[in-house]
């Protein structure tokens, strides 16, 4: 059994800086893989970072290249996604999600590819830039 618990969400101006964080517990390395989603309003669920759950470098969307980064020096046990210079198109509700079996690398290159394999979803975090 997964546990993905999201916080760090909230209201920010644009140009300002958040980090969210996702705390996993339970068997997290049943899964391949973690990844941040977002959803804005009237927008698709969008996949931004995605990496293995033994580590390695993260894989970004083109959307959020250079302003989201997944930190090195989190926490175990802990995805956090630290964004800086926000924009009002950054508004969404954030997810945190471990991945089946599809590379990190395919979550993001792969338009709704985690509709076609197993991913446990947090609850998830919301950020409205203004």
């Amino acid at each position: 059994h997964v546990q993905l618990v999201e916080s760090g969400g909230g209201t920010v101006q644009a140009g300002g800086s958040l980090r969210l964080s996702c705390v996993a517990s339970g068997d997290i390395y049943m899964y391949n893989g973690v990844a941040w989603f977002r959803q804005g309003p009237g927008k698709e669920r969008e996949a931004v970072a995605a990496l293995y759950t033994g580590g390695g470098s993260p894989y970004y969307a083109d959307s959020v290249k250079g302003h989201f980064a997944i930190p090195e020096d989190s926490p175990k046990n802990t995805l956090e996604l630290q964004m800086v210079n926000l924009k009002v198109d950054d508004t969404a509700m954030y997810y945190c999600a471990a991945t089946g079996d599809v590379p990190p690398e395919d979550i993001i290159a792969v338009p709704k590819v985690w509709e076609t394999i197993d991913v446990y979803w947090g609850q998830g975090t919301q950020v409205t830039v203004s």
